[in-house]
């Protein structure tokens, strides 16, 4: 299985993880896989690092009794296996004592946020799907004036406003830039903000330089990339989807972009000297705008302005 192809399949990393170690598991015996995998008792944690992507899990030492094996050993099997078969989208590490870290390549960071730009994968297809089901409840809600979400407090407009914004902002920054001809757009002025950008020229977007890394170096980009693969993993995780505090998430996400659009240069120097960098970081703005549509609009009822 080409885990290339996976990361695009699986937009969630937590999800893709979660698959690759249920798909580990299942050689085992049955009642390994019927108590860890089928219970969902694998469990993964992320780093707080905001330097790097790094998810861990203890599924070693969990399964390493039942394996009459030493934690360390079962590990080390998973990670070989893991190694082998993912070894382009996870950097797969040993913690003693059982602990197995996975730490995203930059070559799959870019290939996810290209993703998120043009709408591939199990999340994107998602929500065209439910799309409509999904407008149609909310509309009922409204009408009904009901909250957004079920056995959610009603958010304040004021609350929702920063949020707005934020959309607003990323949507306003990449027509300029269309414009002024850093980027291409097929269709730049759409009436209301699109679920995804589809881009002439460039593409793909340069996510990587000349050395095999992310272009997205600085810790304001560092930081919004974490945010967006925390709120897209809590979108695509049905086991934490009913507790995620979408206007908390939100708001971080809005915050981490308010960082980055302040520290992190796209016009000026920076597009005469790096228009690459200028691209990746318009790239990383039409990522944050697509995930703080859904998020608007599907998790907390309310609409994604294209401009205040």
């Amino acid at each position: 299985m080409s885990y290339e192809i996976q990361t695009l399949k699986y937009i969630s990393f937590k999800r893709l993880v979660d698959k690759c170690l249920s798909e580990l598991l299942s050689i085992n015996t049955e009642t390994t896989k019927n108590e860890y995998i089928e219970n969902k008792k694998i469990t993964l944690h992320k780093d707080r690092n905001n330097r790097k992507i790094l998810y861990t899990s203890g599924v070693a030492l969990r399964v390493s009794n039942s394996q009459n094996r030493k934690a360390m050993d079962v590990a080390n099997a998973i990670a070989l296996n893991l190694s082998a078969t993912c070894g382009g989208v996870f950097n797969v590490q040993i913690v003693p004592p059982g602990w197995i870290n996975f730490e995203l390549t930059d070559s799959s960071l870019a290939t996810w946020l290209q993703s998120l730009v043009e709408g591939k994968g199990e999340w994107g297809v998602g929500e065209m799907r439910e799309m409509g089901e999904m407008r149609e409840m909310r509309e009922m809600r409204e009408i009904n004036n009901q909250c957004p979400m079920p056995n959610a407090p009603c958010p304040m407009p004021n609350t929702l406003f920063p949020i707005q914004y934020a959309h607003a902002r990323c949507c306003s920054i990449v027509l300029l830039a269309h414009r002024e001809g850093l980027i291409q757009l097929r269709e730049p002025l759409a009436d209301s903000s699109p679920s995804f950008w589809s881009v002439i020229s460039p593409n793909p977007i340069p996510w990587i330089n000349c050395d095999g890394k992310l272009w997205l170096n600085h810790p304001d980009e560092r930081r919004l990339i974490r945010e967006l693969v925390g709120v897209v993993d809590n979108i695509e995780c049905p086991d934490i989807r009913g507790s995620v505090k979408w206007e908390k998430a939100a708001l971080n996400l809005s915050q981490a972009f308010e960082n980055f659009w302040c520290n992190c240069r796209i016009w000026g120097e920076v597009k005469m000297m790096s228009p690459e960098l200028a691209q990746a970081r318009l790239g990383l703005l039409m990522a944050t705008q697509s995930v703080l549509k859904f998020v608007l609009e599907e998790s907390l009822g309310s609409f994604a302005p294209l401009e205040l």
